[in-house]
């Protein structure tokens, strides 16, 4: 399990890309401000098995454009299997509003109950050098398609999401987004 400690060491803390955005303004690129808070949540989470060997996260992405800022919170599990670190996407649970959904306000809820998403196909990571990377595709309906490429170091994460509708981009950009860790 030291490598999924490792692992969540870098991924966990409060980040954002301000460097990367303010190179964009000056190059008159749009692009967003984003954070990224990011937060083990085991602690709130009861009837865990006595030999759960993952870690449960909750990811808040805050992403401003235009003077707008928009959430997007998730939560993760993290296990180590046999190929490298994977990730897997689980519902948020019943009865929470997505839309207000931090760790914050998070409160206990059964293992049970919790859920992995039927649409998002785990992503697995491998580590080379002291930089983790991977990603997934997933096909969210038969027209929409997800694909997820992350970079991780001590230094940065360096995230790349897209969507496409029958092959056409809606939403993501040209370049990953760079998060340098905050606090």
């Amino acid at each position: 399990m030291s490598q999924l400690k490792e692992f969540m060491n870098i991924l966990t803390g409060e980040f954002d890309n301000k460097d990367q955005f303010e190179q964009m303004q000056k190059a008159n690129i749009e692009f967003p401000l984003a954070r990224h808070v990011n937060t083990i949540c085991n602690d709130k989470i009861s009837h865990l098995p006595a030999d759960f060997n993952g870690f449960f996260m909750v990811e808040e992405s805050y992403y401003t454009t235009n003077g707008r800022t928009q959430a997007s919170p998730h939560l993760f599990l993290f296990t180590e299997e046999e190929n490298g670190i994977q990730l897997t996407s689980y519902e948020v649970p019943a009865g929470i509003d997505k839309k207000t959904f931090t760790y914050e306000s998070l409160q206990e809820i059964n293992y049970e109950d919790l859920k992995p998403s039927e649409k998002f196909t785990p992503a697995i990571y491998t580590e080379n050098n002291g930089v983790w990377e991977g990603g997934s595709e997933s096909m969210f309906t038969p027209v929409l398609k997800f694909t997820l490429f992350e970079r991780f170091s001590k230094d940065v994460l360096e995230v790349s999401e897209k969507m496409e509708v029958n092959g056409k981009r809606t939403f993501g950009y040209d370049e990953a987004i760079l998060y340098k860790r905050i606090k």
